[in-house]
């Protein structure tokens, strides 16, 4: 059975629109999941809703969406009322600018959908968007409203279609300065970066998500395989990190590791072996315990 689609509405650039359809491209579904249950009873648990002064169950026809404005007190919005709200957004999805896709902020990314035609009437004006953005090799941004919502999102192609990423607003991007105003201004020793560099060149190589693996999803499931099979859980021992004496005994360590482990099948670079200048020592000497 064919997806089923998110949405439907309209792609428009300038005077040219066609019909599309939009589907989430990513999923949890295949995740593991859980119910919560009665240990006594083994039932599964229910949820019902109250009102939170009476305790009475409420339909769900009586339920309604409210702004708090003040303690305890709401402003009511019925569905209708929500609906009425004009906005182009809710069936169209209008391109508005070009923008260079390495001037969109990794922080400001938020879900990705796949948009292709929905029928074959538009077929040709869909293909006709499409490579336009290609040929400019540029992002398009637009505007869409879903999940009651009106979302900014990027347009690119992607194969025979189009990937669209809807994107924050600066309110939800929260400001790196509140978390990274206290990090000091730390002085590093040649040495130490040169073996740091030479960790991180023995560990790099290609990205491919096909051989990312969930553990713990794994995990997941030989613990069930064995609950079913009535075998006795067990928890595995937790190793403790090896204990360093210095920062620089870590590093040391690291690259010796990394030596016996093969690497990934690079030329060794080792680092030179000179005293850190005298400027550096006084940073040496205050070198963290790692553990």
């Amino acid at each position: 059975m064919a997806p089923r689609a998110y949405w439907k509405g309209y792609l428009k650039l300038s005077l040219v629109s066609c019909p599309i359809a939009l589907f989430p491209a990513s999923s949890e579904r295949e995740k593991i999941s859980f119910h919560q249950i009665n240990k006594k009873t083994g039932n599964r648990i229910k949820y019902r809703k109250v009102d939170a002064e009476t305790g009475d169950e409420v339909d769900s026809s009586d339920i309604v969406k409210g702004y708090e404005v003040g303690k305890g007190e709401y402003i009511e919005i019925d569905p209708e009322e929500l609906e009425a709200i004009a906005i182009e957004s809710k069936r169209t999805i209008e391109i508005d600018e070009f923008v260079p896709k390495k001037e969109i902020d990794e922080l400001y990314l938020n879900s990705p959908y796949y948009i292709v035609p929905d029928g074959e009437v538009g077929q040709q004006a869909f293909a006709v968007i499409r490579e336009a953005i290609r040929t400019e090799g540029m992002v398009a941004l637009a505007r869409v409203v879903f999940t009651s919502r009106e979302h900014v999102i990027a347009l690119e192609p992607r194969g025979k279609g189009l990937l669209g990423v809807t994107l924050r607003y600066p309110y939800e991007v929260r400001k790196e300065d509140e978390y990274f105003a206290d990090i000091e201004d730390e002085k590093i020793p040649k040495d130490m970066m040169e073996l740091a560099s030479h960790i991180v060149d023995t560990k790099s190589g290609h990205f491919k998500p096909e051989e990312f693996e969930d553990h713990y999803e794994d995990a997941l499931k030989e613990l069930l395989k064995k609950k079913q099979s009535g075998e006795k859980i067990e928890a595995p021992r937790t190793r403790e990190p090896a204990k360093v004496v210095s920062l620089m005994d870590a590093l040391r360590r690291s690259v010796d590791a990394e030596r016996g482990g093969g690497g990934r099948g690079q030329t060794e670079r080792r680092p030179a072996q000179r005293r850190t200048p005298k400027k550096a020592g006084r940073s040496s000497a205050r070198q963290k315990k790692a553990g």
